[in-house]
């Protein structure tokens, strides 16, 4: 098994994500609701373990 290394730097609304290889993608946060700008989707956040995503960008 392999470790990674992940880090999210937030800046109010804005999360900058980080992995080993440095900045990956950026995202916006508003309470239960998140987008992601590399994959574009949006996730929102159910009560209970679970959460509802859309299906982000689609590839041609």
């Amino acid at each position: 098994m392999r470790f990674r290394l992940r880090r999210a730097l937030r800046l109010g609304p804005v999360r900058l994500n980080f992995t080993e290889r440095g900045f990956s993608s950026w995202g916006f946060q508003v309470g239960r609701w998140t987008w992601n700008n590399r994959t574009r989707r949006h996730t929102v956040d159910t009560p209970g373990p679970g959460y509802l995503q859309s299906r982000g960008r689609r590839r041609r």
